[in-house]
């Protein structure tokens, strides 16, 4: 909306065609993109193509679900999973658009990553995993597009307030068997703290403070490499970046 707003022609995306449909009805060009299935990615990337005459000027990575769950109790399904839309589907999109921006000459591609790809936290892992591995993959190709003209942004917001928390909830109850866990103890808070309505944690900001990073992400001559959005990933990378490892696991542990 925000990028609508400013002019910007968006083609949103959605993974469910029903809310494709809604997006179409509040006055969006939308199509159907699953990031978990490559016939979906190339599909909407050739919509893509038609829509835009073949010019994209930009590509925000905004899809990710997060798998809550200790480590122990993940499977290599479940992890696979989470891999596949938060990490490989993004790839093989990417690697998509990016010969459209060589041909070009110009290109901006923004990964909207985490505070969790920054530090770790208990009962995250999956999610802690595939973003981590996610800014790795954007800081080589931002090396290995440098002179292209292509410029790669990194968002990394903290609590904001979405969706999010409830189709954790959904997947956790699906795939995680808490009854015979070793932290049966801990899920239970984990669960008060999934289904809590509304802010769940301090700080907490509405999804528009997240669209005024990519902004200045697309609108800016100079982009920056990485934008902290929330209190709270401000706060964690500075601590990582002073504390001691194991100082930083005692707050993370508490947090």
């Amino acid at each position: 909306m925000e990028l609508r707003s400013r002019g910007h022609n968006v083609i949103a995306s959605a993974r469910k065609p029903e809310a494709v449909a809604r997006l179409i009805q509040e006055g969006f060009t939308a199509v159907q993109l699953d990031l978990a299935d490559s016939e979906s990615i190339q599909k909407a990337v050739r919509q893509a193509i038609e829509l835009t005459d073949g010019k994209i000027d930009a590509l925000f990575n905004n899809g990710a679900f997060g798998q809550p769950g200790a480590v122990e109790d993940i499977s290599r399904e479940v992890l696979r999973y989470q891999f596949e839309t938060n990490l490989f589907g993004t790839h093989e999109l990417t690697n998509l658009i990016i010969p459209l921006m060589r041909k070009q000459g110009h290109g901006r591609i923004i990964y909207n990553s985490s505070i969790l790809g920054l530090v770790a936290m208990t009962y995250r892992g999956a999610y802690n995993a595939s973003k981590f591995a996610l800014e790795g993959l954007a800081d080589t190709l931002r090396l290995e597009l440098h002179g292209t003209n292509i410029h790669i942004s990194i968002i990394e917001p903290g609590p904001i307030l979405t969706n999010f928390r409830q189709n954790a909830f959904a997947l956790y109850q699906k795939n995680i068997n808490s009854t015979h866990s070793f932290h049966k103890e801990a899920y239970k808070m984990m669960e008060a703290r999934l289904q809590k309505e509304g802010a769940a944690a301090a700080f907490t900001l509405p999804a528009k403070a997240v669209a005024e990073k990519v902004v200045h992400a697309l609108e800016t001559r100079h982009a920056r490499i990485r934008y902290y959005v929330t209190v709270p990933t401000y706060l964690l990378a500075f601590f990582k970046c002073i504390l001691p490892v194991s100082w930083l696991d005692v707050l993370l542990r508490k947090v």
